[in-house]
C-alpha cells in the first residue's frame, strides 16, 4: 500500500503531461506504477499452463451469459457499445483527430463470447436533476485532482475531479489484483484473463443500472478504451462516496447512526423486490458500502446474486454464519424460501444493526431498537416488517412522540436573548456534533430545557438555525453566559439566577 501511494504521488510530478496521466492512470486496470517498473501492463505471455485454454473460454461464456440474463428487459434506447476513443487521443496535445477504430469480430479466445451490449440510458450525470445523457470517454477530458483510493479482490478505484468540479470515481480491473493475477498464473492468458476480470465489472454496471435506488450507488458512465496489448478495457465513472469506518461511527449521534440502519433497511427491502427478483449480496461487509450525504448505498455489487438457491428439502436450506446457522423451509417449488432475503438481513443484523442502532438511543425507543436488533438477529421478521419498524421509529422521532412526559415544575427559569450567542464557555458531552463542545440536535424547546438540566455544568444553550437531516435544530450547550455576543442566527438562553 504505501508503495503504491508512493508511486501515485510520483506519477503526478509537473515533468508528465496530461496525456500520459491519463493514459497511465485511468487506463482501466491499471494501477499506480511502482518504482522502476513499467506502467502499462506486461505482454500476453501466451499458452495456458493449467486448465487449458478452454475451461478459461467456458468461465468466460459462463460470466458473459450472467451478465446478459442481468441485463434482458433493461436496456432501452441508446444501448450498444459506448465511446471507444482513446483517453490518450483527447488530451491535450494528442491526436485528437483519429477516428474510432470498428468493434472487433473476433473474440479474444476462441469459443469466448464477445463484450455484451452495455445497458440502456444510465443515471444523469452528476449534478443533473432529471434524465441525461451518460458519460462517456470525452467526460474524462482535463480531469484533475486525480487519486488513488483502494482496490479489492478484482477492482481499482480511483477519484477525479471532472473539468465541472463534481468529484466522481472511476472503477476499473485491477491489473496487479488478486483476481486477475491468479487467472494468468493458472491459464497464461492475460487477454482472456482480464476479459474474465472484467466481466464481474460489467456485471456490476448492468446491476448499478437495473437497481437504480436512492441507496445504490448511481452509475454515471462508462469508457471502452485500448491500453497497450489489451483493447477494450472497461472503466465505469460512479458516483463517489465516503468509506463506511466502524470505528468513527461509533463515535457520531445516534440519530446519524440510525440514519445508516435505516438507509440499510430500505435497500434491503428493494433488493428483496427488485425488478430482478430477490437479490442477495454475496460479499456483505461494510467495505461494499460508502456514504453520500449520510445516506448508506451498496457499492460493490459484482458478488451479488438473484437466483434462490435450489432445493429438495430443507436440508438443503442452511444459511450458514460464523457465529450460528438458520436451516430455513424448501418451498413446493423446489427452493429454498426466501433465502437470499435472510441472508442480507442477518448480515445487516451482524455488522450493521447490532452496533449502530442501540448504543445512546432516546431511552424511550430503546424497547423498540431492541425488539428489531432481536428480531434480525434471530429471523424472525423478514425485511418488511424490519423496515416498517424502522419507519416507526423514524416517526416517533421525527415527530417528537418519543418524548417522555415531563411536567413544568421543577425547572429552572431561563431568559431568552434573542439575536446573541455565547462564543466560548464549552464543555464536551457525547455524543456531540461537534468535536471539543456539546452540539445537540432537540425537538423543541422544552427538549433543550430538559438536556441543559440533566446536565451538572450546563448553565445556557444556544439554538441555532441550522438543522439535522430529521429537521431538528442544533443546540449549543454552554457553562456560563459572562460573553454574550450579537448573532442575528442563533438565539441564547441563560438560567436566571435565584
Amino acid at each position: 500500500m504505501r508503495r503504491r501511494r508512493a508511486a501515485v504521488a510520483a506519477g503526478f510530478c509537473a515533468s508528465f503531461l496530461l496525456g500520459s496521466v491519463l493514459n497511465v492512470l485511468f487506463a482501466p486496470g491499471s494501477e499506480p506504477p511502482r518504482p522502476g517498473q513499467s506502467p502499462g501492463p506486461s505482454p500476453d505471455p501466451g499458452p495456458g499452463r493449467r486448465g487449458g485454454r478452454g475451461e478459461l473460454a467456458r468461465q468466460i461464456r459462463a460470466r458473459y451469459e450472467e451478465v446478459q440474463r442481468y441485463s434482458r428487459g433493461g436496456p432501452g434506447p441508446g444501448a450498444g457499445r459506448p465511446e471507444r476513443r482513446r483517453l490518450m487521443d483527447l488530451a491535450p496535445g494528442g491526436p485528437g483527430l483519429q477516428r474510432p477504430r470498428p468493434p472487433r469480430a473476433r473474440p479474444l479466445l476462441d469459443g469466448a463470447p464477445g463484450w455484451p451490449p452495455a445497458p440502456g440510458p444510465g443515471s444523469p450525470g452528476p449534478g443533473s436533476s432529471g434524465p441525461g445523457p451518460r458519460l462517456g470517454c470525452a467526460a474524462l477530458r482535463n480531469v484533475s485532482g486525480a487519486q488513488y483510493v483502494g482496490s479489492g479482490y478484482t477492482k481499482a478505484v480511483y477519484r477525479v475531479r471532472l473539468p465541472g468540479g463534481v468529484a466522481v470515481a472511476l472503477k476499473a480491473v485491477d491489473f496487479s489484483g488478486h483476481d486477475l493475477g491468479s487467472c494468468v498464473r493458472e491459464f497464461g492468458a492475460r487477454r482472456g484473463c482480464y476479459r474474465l476480470a472484467a466481466h464481474k465489472l460489467l456485471k456490476e454496471m448492468v446491476l448499478l443500472e437495473r437497481l437504480r435506488h436512492p441507496n445504490v450507488l448511481q452509475l454515471y458512465g462508462y469508457c471502452y478504451q485500448d491500453s497497450e496489448d489489451i483493447p477494450d478495457t472497461l472503466t465505469t465513472i460512479t458516483e463517489l462516496g465516503a468509506p463506511v469506518e466502524m470505528i468513527q461511527l461509533l463515535q457520531t449521534s445516534w440519530e446519524d447512526r440510525f440514519r445508516i440502519c435505516l438507509s440499510l433497511g430500505r435497500l434491503l427491502h428493494h433488493l428483496a423486490h427488485s425488478p430482478l427478483g430477490s437479490v442477495t449480496l454475496l460479499d456483505f461487509r461494510p467495505r461494499q458500502f460508502v456514504l453520500v450525504d449520510g445516506e448508506l448505498k451498496v457499492t460493490d455489487l459484482d458478488d451479488a446474486r438473484v437466483e434462490e438457491t435450489p432445493c429438495t428439502g430443507s436440508a438443503d436450506c442452511t444459511l450458514e454464519f460464523p457465529a450460528r446457522n438458520f436451516t430455513l423451509p424448501c418451498s413446493a417449488q423446489g427452493w429454498c424460501e426466501a433465502m437470499n432475503e435472510k441472508r442480507n438481513l442477518y448480515n445487516a443484523y451482524r455488522f450493521f444493526f447490532t452496533y449502530l442502532l442501540p448504543h445512546s438511543a432516546p431511552s424511550s425507543l430503546r424497547p423498540l431498537l431492541d425488539s428489531i436488533v432481536n428480531a434480525t438477529g434471530e429471523l424472525t421478521w423478514g425485511v418488511d416488517e424490519t423496515l416498517a419498524q424502522l419507519e416507526k421509529v423514524l416517526h416517533l422521532y421525527r415527530s417528537g412522540q418519543y418524548l417522555q412526559n415531563s411536567t413544568e415544575a421543577g425547572r429552572a427559569e431561563y431568559q431568552h436573548l434573542p439575536g446573541s450567542t455565547i462564543p466560548q464557555e464549552d464543555y464536551g458531552c457525547w455524543p456531540s456534533y461537534h468535536h471539543g463542545s456539546c452540539l445537540l440536535s432537540v425537538f423543541n424547546l422544552a427538549e433543550a430545557v430538559d438536556i441543559c438540566e440533566s446536565h451538572a455544568q450546563c448553565q445556557a444553550f444556544v439554538v441555532t438555525n441550522q438543522t439535522t437531516w430529521t429537521g431538528r435544530q442544533l443546540v449549543f450547550f454552554k457553562t456560563g453566559w459572562s460573553h454574550v455576543v450579537p448573532d442575528p442566527s442563533k438565539t441564547t438562553y441563560v438560567r436566571a439566577s435565584g
